[in-house]
């Protein structure tokens, strides 16, 4: 159990994975925070967390939340895939300078964007970042600059430590930006049909969002004895041949009484037509070489640290899901059939 002195400032915080890290250190026993543009009082309590009005893109703002903290939650990203390259950037200086200010861990939920083709098909922590694509670039300088704020420098004041855990494809119950959620299926509605957005026998890695969450909390809990910048890849839950977590939706939706959906492939022609017009259909046009081959990450180091990387059966995990999304009539026992995409297995070296 964390002490009653740690205090996080999370960013991001009403989105998926910032609002499942703010839940789970606040059950730590963490004093947690949240900034947010609409709160409507300052320091306004609710759920065990105290919001704060302000903004990630106005530094004064964040230096100021971040008082006495000693984590901030960097989980904050532009809506939609919009203004990537003029505000991604920006909002990561910010929270440098706050955590360098007093001290503080930076984490932040890495991405696979940072790579290209020439590092798959399996990333470790140590793998090259030459992305091929904006929004890589991007992410790639992200993370230098993260690196450079731990490094002693004489024309700054401090410096600050940086956990980066890196993880699949987001799906979970309070994840609505997500592939799983507005490619797989559609929320709030019975599921009917799962789109397939991979190329035929293509692999697939996803990750479970509480149990990114949960990583993040093991590790944050031992951040005194990782490295000032440390990384950690989960291994998650590898679909080996892109077919099976519409099988695991089609088992969940089955049991809870429902049909056997129909398999059909994403429709990727239509976000050609549509990517012209508009901002995150061509955002997600760019990322489709990520479906069109197996890239994976191998957990080796999280699990040296951890012992176990956090897993939820699959099953389980998409029935928490398809909950949470509205796409299943009412809850029932969880699942636990077998034969589910399996991991953290360990990779070969």
């Amino acid at each position: 159990m964390a002490n009653a002195g740690n205090t996080v400032l999370v960013l991001g915080a009403t989105g998926g994975i910032g609002g499942e890290v703010a839940r789970q250190l606040r059950d730590r026993g963490w004093q947690v925070r949240a900034l947010h543009r609409g709160v409507a009082q300052a320091g306004e309590q609710r759920d065990g967390v105290a919001w704060i009005r302000g903004d990630a893109m106005r530094r004064e703002d964040v230096v100021a939340a971040a008082a006495g903290c000693d984590v901030i939650v960097h989980a904050v990203n532009p809506p939609g895939y919009r203004r990537w390259s003029e505000l991604v950037l920006p909002m990561i200086d910010n929270t440098i300078a706050a955590a360098t200010a007093v001290g503080a861990t930076v984490v932040l939920p890495g991405t696979i964007y940072n790579y290209g083709p020439d590092a798959f098909p399996v990333l470790r922590e140590d793998s090259p970042q030459r992305p091929h694509t904006r929004k890589g670039t991007v992410r790639v300088e992200l993370e230098r600059r993260l690196q450079q704020a731990t490094e002693p420098h004489p024309l700054r004041a401090g410096t600050c430590r940086v956990l980066i855990v890196r993880a699949g494809d987001y799906f979970g119950p309070q994840v609505g930006n997500s592939w799983f959620s507005q490619g797989l299926v559609k929320p709030g509605q019975p599921v009917k049909a799962v789109n397939l957005p991979g190329a035929p026998g293509v692999g697939h890695q996803w990750s479970y969002l509480p149990d990114v969450a949960r990583t993040m909390v093991q590790l944050l809990e031992r951040r005194a004895t990782l490295p000032a910048f440390a990384r950690f890849h989960m291994a998650g839950h590898w679909d080996a041949d892109g077919t099976q977590m519409a099988a695991a939706i089609g088992r969940t939706v089955v049991a809870h009484g429902g049909a056997a959906p129909h398999v059909r492939a994403f429709p990727w022609w239509l976000v050609t037509l549509a990517a012209p017009f508009v901002a995150t259909l061509r955002e997600l046009r760019e990322m489709r070489y990520l479906w069109r081959q197996p890239v994976r990450m191998a957990n080796d180091p999280l699990r040296a640290v951890l012992g176990e990387e956090p897993h939820t059966p699959l099953d389980a995990a998409v029935q928490a899901t398809l909950l949470g999304l509205g796409c299943l009539p009412g809850a029932k026992a969880p699942l636990t059939a077998p034969g589910n995409p399996q991991s953290p297995a360990r990779l070969p070296a």
